[in-house]
């Protein structure tokens, strides 16, 4: 992924890549569940990808100063919860009403770091098109209880405040030039600061090559492309812009579902890929591609 390449791409593309690779490691990710456990498939995903991106970034030959290093445990905090909460809110609750929840997150981020109308009309068209790809309903599914509904509703509040902070920290990082070296160091932590109580558990995991592969390939496409693709995207927006983008996620997922698995589409999702595009022209992201702004180069 190199920086020159990537700069010339259009960020609605570049994270169309990142929720393409989202979405299926998800997919994989939810197949672990009944073996491992939500939880603990959440840090398997943090650890991986830790261990890719370590080996990758190779953090310990910079130089790293006390600001930055506040920045990397903060970003891999927030990084670690989202992962984790959202693991549990799908486990609880169906995954159309987990992701338009957790779109809260990004929603705030937008209202409150806005700049125009622009921007915070956008984030309104953004959010009802996510609500209609969604197809909100909160009532148990099959399988499910009440209990779950409440479970499931506490775990993706704290999931969606976790992704505003990771969208906030995720610009700073980028911002600063740090971008993935920085990355690489916030999984470590992320991954550190919840093993005490789910290392254990997630063990099982090695038992069985079958589950030691789909790890891994949870760890690559759920983190280490999507996280280190939001990076370039995160250097060349604003956090609302960025928050308005992310709106691509669950409509990717249903052009790939229409594409893919021949899906046929409601009207409701109609209506929502309608919102998203228009959201992402008020911005001004389809008809024009906002030059990166003077950053000093990824470390």
């Amino acid at each position: 992924m190199s920086r020159p390449s990537l700069d010339r791409v259009p960020a609605p593309v570049v994270l169309v890549g990142s929720g393409t690779a989202m979405y299926v490691g998800a997919a994989v990710a939810v197949g672990l569940f009944a073996a491992v456990g939500a939880p603990e498939v959440a840090w398997l995903r943090t650890a991986v990808a830790a261990v890719v991106l370590l080996a990758w970034r190779r953090p310990w030959r910079e130089r790293w100063t006390a600001a930055r290093w506040r920045a990397a445990v903060a970003f891999g905090l927030a990084l670690a919860v989202m992962n984790v909460a959202f693991y549990v809110a799908i486990d609880h609750l169906p995954l159309g009403t987990a992701v338009a929840i957790e779109f809260t997150g990004p929603v705030a981020v937008a209202a409150f770091t806005g700049r125009g109308w622009r921007e915070r009309g956008a984030i309104v068209v953004a959010a009802a098109g996510v609500v209609l790809l969604a197809g909100v309903a909160l009532r148990p599914g099959p399988g499910h209880d009440r209990h779950d509904v409440v479970v499931g509703l506490v775990a993706v509040g704290i999931a969606a405040a976790a992704w505003a902070a990771y969208i906030l920290l995720g610009r700073r990082v980028a911002a600063a030039g740090s971008g993935v070296t920085t990355l690489a160091v916030a999984m470590t932590v992320g991954a550190v600061a919840l093993a005490p109580g789910l290392a254990a558990p997630a063990a099982v995991a090695f038992t069985d090559v079958g589950l030691v592969w789909r790890t891994v390939v949870v760890g690559l496409l759920s983190s280490v492309v999507p996280y280190a693709l939001e990076q370039v995207v995160l250097r060349r927006v604003g956090a609302a812009t960025f928050s308005v983008l992310m709106a691509l996620l669950p409509a990717t997922a249903a052009v790939v579902g229409a594409l893919g698995l021949q899906q046929v589409p409601t009207a409701g999702e109609l209506g929502g890929l309608a919102c998203v595009t228009g959201a992402l022209l008020m911005t001004g992201q389809l008809r024009r591609r906002t030059p990166p702004p003077e950053l000093p180069p990824v470390a």
